[in-house]
């Protein structure tokens, strides 16, 4: 792959050129030339027609420490190699295992992390003619194949995930809008499967499987209109996000097959979704170019960031950056060079324990705290974009501290790398229709500090989405049948969110909904042209000058081809291209380096005490 040196500060070339390093207030990100994977002849794939790539990673916890493991599709192929990460260049000429299919492509795949050794894994593969395969790149064994016949699903598998908390079942989802949980131990029978409707509500339904002995699927989940193109659990594996081509986000409970709460784009179909660490907040994104922030307690939407030129094809949250401090406002005094160092050094302490501390967060009423959370989007416009999620806006109410803005931090000849604005029409602190959003508001983003803010759990009803590994491993056919869906939100928000649901969930701007029940499709058919912009203003997609825009911390050109890949490893950031290109970034301190980001790296070349 041939990348582009960072072009010197001005020059008209430099929006077109590839970035290889980017700074942030933790500090420099930079792109690692020689761990960079792909097909061992390195040679670019002509990506026409074929599917977009994807990464999975799984550690097997081997002696060695070196446990991580990688597997990434192209085109036809599928490939498994150890993952040296920031340690060492990568080694393309001794893949573990490699598969080229014939007649069909790979679309995704996931690593059950439970069952995986360093003798065996276990790695779900979706096709794009709708089968599913269960191998182990390991053993070099293919065990089942689901689905072989085509006689459950014959459209595209577009996600394919373990079950939280569960070695044997699994989920996937399909182009036809259709989801299936299976049980590793099960067959899929030799006939089509019959259904017998098991719980049905507004845009879903849920089927069990009728036969005489248990066979897959065990559930038939249909859910809205059009392509379901992901989905993701929360992190206790309670919770179901979903996302579809009807450019709606749904969020079910995965015990109870209730449907919790939903969402709209702005346009467009959604493509890809993500919680955050604590479960709090689900981020989406599409292909109205924005990523969407959704609060799962309150049911709506909180902000929208644009920062993207093209769709939207991958949200993720950094755990590793996302963080709740407790402590008094940083007290900043000295030169610039005093306060970079201090920034830098705030990062590092930042990235440590997580989960621990979000969840902290709520049981801590008597100190200050500050809670950011990091999260980055890659779009086919070929850009990587990352952004910080605020106090300021998670609890638009609450007081600030301070704010403080130092623009020659980030970047010496030039404007803070994305200092953002964050604005609303509203201009008075009353609630104007759904969201409550303050004035109009100007913040440092790149290098915004924390704040400290009275006792910050207005909102923060644990009910039990923070930490936790799930329980829906043993009993989920017998959950199934539960009646009623815990209420996080509070009733009247609750009851909002009914009340507009009911009167314009039927409406949509990319593609029209059709109910499951075949008795109603003749009469929504006409229902589902209707104008969108009805939509436009409810809960269920608030205007834009409703609630706060977002800009992105940094947004840079990183690839040739659209990005398909972004995950947040603990010491680097992984993304990828249709090309075929996995590419790492070294977070700031985790690899020693020379004078710049494309530097070479030798093989004893290890990670900075």
């Amino acid at each position: 792959m041939l990348i582009s040196k960072m072009a010197a500060e001005g020059g008209g070339k430099e929006m077109n050129e590839i970035k290889t390093q980017f700074t942030t207030r933790e500090g420099v990100y930079k792109l690692l030339t020689h761990s960079e994977y792909s097909r061992p002849n390195r040679v670019p794939f002509n990506s026409q027609g074929s599917n977009p790539v994807k990464v999975s990673f799984v550690n097997v916890n081997d002696q060695s420490g070196n446990g991580d493991r990688i597997c990434f599709n192209v085109g036809r192929e599928l490939y498994f190699y150890i993952y040296k990460g920031v340690r060492k260049a990568a080694d393309l000429s001794k893949p573990i295992d490699k598969r080229i299919y014939k007649g069909t492509q790979p679309t995704c795949h996931d690593f059950n992390h439970l069952t995986a050794t360093a003798e065996s894994v276990s790695l779900l593969v979706g096709f794009s003619a709708g089968q599913v395969q269960l191998i182990d790149p390991i053993k070099k064994e293919t065990s089942k194949l689901f689905n072989e016949e085509r006689l459950i699903d014959k459209s595209r598998v577009t996600c394919v995930k373990w079950v939280p908390g569960s070695e044997s079942l699994f989920l996937v989802s399909h182009a036809s809008g259709s989801m299936y949980l299976y049980n590793v131990e099960h067959t899929c029978g030799t006939a089509a499967p019959h259904y017998q409707l098991l719980k049905q509500g507004d845009s879903y339904s849920v089927h069990t499987c009728k036969s005489k002995s248990t066979r897959n699927p065990l559930l038939k989940w249909s859910v809205g209109d059009g392509a379901l193109n992901e989905f993701a659990f929360s992190p206790d594996g309670k919770f179901l996000a979903c996302v579809s081509q009807d450019g709606f986000l749904r969020v079910f409970n995965f015990d109870a097959v209730e449907l919790h709460g939903t969402m709209k784009s702005y346009f467009g179909g959604l493509l890809c979704v993500c919680w955050s660490p604590d479960g709090k907040y689900i981020v989406a994104g599409g292909e109205d170019d924005l990523v969407t922030v959704w609060s799962f307690l309150d049911c709506r939407v909180i902000a929208r960031g644009h920062g993207h030129k093209s769709w939207v094809s991958v949200v993720a949250f950094d755990h590793y950056t996302t963080s709740v401090e407790e402590s008094d406002p940083m007290e900043f005094s000295g030169s610039d060079e005093d306060f970079q160092d201090q920034v830098v050094q705030f990062g590092r302490d930042r990235a440590n324990s997580t989960q621990s501390r979000l969840s902290k967060r709520n049981s801590t009423d008597s100190r200050p705290v500050s809670v950011t959370y990091r999260f980055g989007s890659v779009g086919q416009d070929t850009q990587l974009c990352l952004w910080d999620l605020t106090e300021d806006i998670l609890f638009p109410h609450l007081p600030l501290s301070r704010t403080r803005t130092h623009t020659n931090v980030m970047n010496a000849t030039g404007p803070p790398a994305g200092a953002a604005i964050i604005s609303s029409s509203n201009t008075t602190n009353g609630n104007n229709g759904s969201a409550n959003t303050p004035g109009v508001t100007t913040l440092p983003r790149s290098n915004s500090l924390p704040h400290s803010a009275g006792t910050a759990n207005s909102t923060a009803k644990t009910s039990g989405t923070g930490g936790g590994t799930g329980s829906t491993g043993g009993g989920i056919m017998d959950s199934a049948i539960a009646t009623g869906v815990s209420k996080f939100a509070t009733l009247s928000l609750h009851d909002r969110k009914e009340r507009h649901h009911d009167k314009d969930h039927k409406r949509n701007h990319s593609m029209g909904h059709i109910s499951s029940k075949s008795s109603d499709k003749l009469n929504l058919l006409s229902k589902s042209k209707t104008d969108p912009a009805k939509t436009l203003g409810t809960l269920l997609c608030p205007r834009m000058e409703d609630v706060p825009l977002l800009e992105p911390l940094i947004c840079k050109k990183i690839a040739h081809e659209r990005l398909t890949v972004l995950i947040f490893l603990e010491d680097c950031l992984v993304t990828a291209c249709q090309e075929g290109f996995i590419c790492t970034w070294a977070r700031p301190g985790k690899v020693k380096h020379s004078h710049d980001a494309s530097a070479h790296f030798s093989r004893e070349d290890e990670l900075n005490p």
